[in-house]
């Protein structure tokens, strides 16, 4: 019976082992064969396709600077070697036959070698400009002179240096555009600011955005309507409309979203440019304009950054010019540019100084006059120009500076003055200290000149961030410390302010530091009171000089009207018609040339010079 069937003897998980041997699919490394696919050339112009069409979406979005020295170049570039081999591996298949994969593979060779010489390229520019080899270029990037507090700081008057911060001025401008019914559903204010020189006056401009993008789609095509001007010494806001003033809104803005977005307007334009962020400014006409910084790197390839020019475009047509650095620095019709050099970099080239001029190691294990800016910066306007503010302190954050820096936005000349005492922090803390009861705080402190005294000047806020008040506290003493409060008796700005100058000074010759032969009547501010007598106005028929006694603002069909009370009547101009209306302040002697219009107290005007 045996012999009529097989032998049966043998082992089961053998016969599958072997039947999974001759079905099994090949491991890469036991391939030899590399297909080369067919129509290989129609594979690469698909592949080039892809890879432009998706480096076009790459540059829209990222735009990067054709420029060796732009660190995001080289990324672009690897980026699109990148697309590339994903491309070709695709269009020959090689994930889904073996044979084909090899070949990419070999392929790759020569893109990987680029993609390593790209990033050798990189580490060497990076250790070329590396401050552990180059501290003394760093050191020198910003040349620093000596000069004399008392000298410089004669002409500011306390009276004039800004009261108000960018935070502070970002809310006066959010409820000057709540209360215009035309701006407030469309558009918000954006949260930057620039602070400028404004024929004299340091304001803060700010620009509108899009609420959302949906009043982008709404309101494009017509551009942004208007801007505002931050008064920092009276704290008024006025709203400029564009359309009215100059017939157009604001087209080219960071909130746009294609091609009118600033940035990558600009870049088209100057497509190897190193470019900074835009700052807002305006001429002395209130044309809005957008000056973007271009930099360069000047200590090895990506080391060193400074400033060597400036382009300047239009806000409304988005024309743009550049110019060098010098030009900027000493056209005299461009002298109303201010930020060109951003707070950052000025900062940041002074602490370069400060810890390297005596070599890298030094900084690190000596630190032999070794200083660096104090945290906390501040701007005020100085020789018709801003000037970035901060204490000097040592590398170890001492409690008190032994020294602080002006620096120029716009030609970057520095000026250390050597004034050591508290530092910024410790001053708004003892202001703060003064009027802990009331729990106000206190902004960044500004240095004025108080009968040949260095003292800090700070606005103080309440919980609201409206103005509470002012303080005085001086530099090398800050137990010293005088302070006004906007209260039942200063009932005024300007009244809280005097207060709080006659308070500091008794301080001071308190302890000794002046003699009591002070006049006082040489820091009272006016009180800008409008029930307080002016002289009588003159007048010839045609035109009306007086004092003004008081200013009045409405928005009539989005335009600014002021109406300022000179002799009991108020003369009313738009600020399209007269830009220089917005530089007029209570107390001030003002010339009226009269309109065709009078009604009563209202008389139309047609030009008001200050």
């Amino acid at each position: 019976m045996s012999e009529q069937f097989p032998n049966m003897d043998y082992d089961a998980d053998e016969v599958i082992n072997g039947f999974k041997e001759r079905i099994k699919w090949p491991k890469a490394k036991e391939v030899q064969a590399v297909v080369k696919p067919d129509r290989v050339w129609l594979r690469l112009l698909i592949s080039a396709v892809v890879t432009a069409v998706a480096g076009g979406v790459i540059y829209y979005m990222m735009l990067p600077a054709f420029n060796f020295k732009d660190t995001q170049m080289y990324v672009f570039i690897i980026t699109l070697i990148v697309v590339f081999m994903a491309a070709f591996s695709f269009a020959c298949r090689a994930n889904k036959l073996l044979e084909r994969k090899e070949y990419v593979k070999k392929k790759s060779v020569i893109p990987i070698i680029i993609v390593a010489v790209i990033v050798v390229i990189m580490a060497i520019g990076w250790v070329c400009g590396a401050t552990i080899f180059r501290a003394g270029s760093y050191s020198k990037l910003m040349p620093v002179t000596e000069s004399k507090f008392s000298e410089d700081f004669k002409s500011i008057s306390y009276d004039s240096v800004p009261r108000i911060d960018q935070s502070r001025a970002l809310t006066l401008a959010d409820q000057q555009l709540g209360s215009l019914s035309e701006y407030k559903s469309q558009y918000v204010v954006s949260n930057t600011t620039t602070m400028i020189n404004y024929k004299g006056n340091p304001v803060r401009v700010a620009y509108l955005e899009y609420a959302d993008v949906f009043k982008w789609f709404n309101n494009t095509k017509e551009g942004l309507p208007a801007y505002m001007i931050i008064d920092l010494v009276t704290q008024k806001v006025t709203v400029v409309n564009c359309k009215e003033q100059f017939g157009e809104g604001i087209k080219y803005s960071p909130t746009e979203l294609f091609n009118e977005k600033l940035i990558r307007h600009i870049r088209f334009q100057y497509p190897t440019a190193l470019l900074d962020t835009p700052n807002f400014e305006i001429n002395d006409d209130g044309r809005p304009y957008w000056i973007t910084p271009v930099l360069d790197k000047t200590i090895g390839l990506f080391g060193g950054t400074d400033v060597k020019g400036a382009i300047i475009t239009d806000a409304l047509t988005g024309e743009s010019s550049y110019y060098d650095i010098e030009e900027v620095r000493t056209n005299t019709e461009l002298q109303w540019i201010d930020v060109v050099y951003s707070e950052r970099l000025v900062l940041e080239q002074y602490n370069y100084y400060g810890k390297l001029q005596n070599g890298f190691w030094n900084s690190i294990i000596f630190q032999n006059d070794v200083n660096l800016a104090s945290a906390g910066s501040g701007s005020i306007a100085l020789d018709d120009d801003v000037w970035v503010y901060t204490g000097v302190t040592s590398s170890e954050a001492d409690s008190s500076n032994f020294g602080f820096i002006l620096c120029n936005q716009r030609t970057k000349e520095t000026r250390y003055y050597q004034n050591g005492g508290a530092m910024e922090n410790a001053a708004q803390q003892s202001a703060q200290d003064a009027v802990q009861n009331y729990g106000y705080r206190a902004i960044f402190p500004i240095l004025l000149d108080i009968e040949g005294q260095p003292t800090y000047f700070m606005g103080l806020y309440g919980s609201s961030n409206t103005v509470k008040g002012y303080a005085l506290v001086n530099l090398e003493d800050k137990t010293i410390v005088g302070t006004g409060l906007l209260d039942n008796t200063n009932k005024s700005d300007a009244q809280a302010l005097n207060a709080a100058v006659e308070n500091y000074i008794y301080a001071l010759q308190d302890k000794g530091m002046i003699g009591n032969d002070v006049d006082l009547d040489d820091y009272i501010v006016d009180d800008n009171n409008p029930q307080q007598p002016s002289e009588p106005a003159q007048t010839d028929g045609k035109t009306v000089k007086g004092t003004v006694a008081s200013i009045k603002t409405s928005v009539n069909n989005g335009n600014t009207y002021y109406y300022l009370e000179i002799d009991g009547k108020y003369y009313y101009i738009s600020v399209a018609e007269c830009m220089d209306v917005l530089l007029v302040n209570t107390g001030d002697t003002v010339t009226v040339t009269l309109g065709d219009k009078a009604d009563g107290v209202f008389i139309e005007a047609s030009d008001i010079i200050k």
